[in-house]
């Protein structure tokens, strides 16, 4: 899968489930809960024992209907492990220039996280994708109109801070999608489904408004 379909990708589903699970067992869970909701993009936390092997094992059960990437990604050495597993995407929570270098060497997308227009400026110049604003929970969904303010060409997918009250808003200020932790991923596979329609439907119908 080239970069800009796996990019048009999380942009169609509109969020992307964060995964931190304390084994491979419960991150399986989780990602086949989310795809009954409709999330078919899910990031792996390198928080997760193993993280690399549940890459792998995830992406050869579900192939194309779930798209895997790796999260918490602090150094290009992970990046690569990460990619090798069969990772389609980068995630990181802060920016880090040897990853992004090493992801367009793969042709992988990368989204760093970014706080401040500085930090953005800087990322988006080194050639990353797209600007995880993280964490999201500091400033609201308020803050993404005030970044397309000076920064009208930037992607961002905000991550911390999301959930079904302000979901709307957040893609209504201007983000391509929405990373979704605790408030999609936890409870019983019933809770998560269920949660990932109500995020889906969400979306869709802040981006027909």
């Amino acid at each position: 899968m080239r970069k800009y379909q796996i990019l048009t990708k999380i942009e169609e589903v509109g969020v992307v489930a964060v995964v931190r699970a304390k084994n491979g067992k419960e991150a399986r869970k989780i990602a086949l809960a989310c795809m009954n909701g409709g999330i078919s993009t899910i990031e792996i936390a390198f928080t997760v024992p193993q993280a690399h092997k549940v890459i792998e094992v995830l992406t050869e059960e579900f192939g194309d209907k779930l798209l895997v990437g790796a999260g918490t990604v602090l150094d290009s050495q992970t990046a690569r492990i990460a990619i090798l597993a069969g990772a389609k995407y980068i995630v990181s929570p802060s920016f880090d220039a040897e990853t992004v270098k090493l992801c367009n060497r793969y042709q992988i997308p990368y989204m760093a996280g970014c706080m401040t227009i500085t930090e953005m400026v800087k990322a988006m110049e080194a050639g990353t994708d797209v600007i995880k604003v993280f964490p999201g929970s500091v400033f609201g969904p308020s803050f993404i109109s005030a970044i397309k303010g000076p920064l009208p060409q930037a992607t961002l997918m905000p991550t911390g801070g999301i959930n079904l009250d302000n979901v709307d808003q957040w893609i209504k200020n201007g983000c391509m999608a929405v990373g979704i932790g605790g408030n999609l991923t936890k409870g019983s596979s019933e809770d998560i489904t269920r949660a990932a329609r109500e995020f889906v439907a969400r979306v869709k119908k802040a981006r027909n408004e």
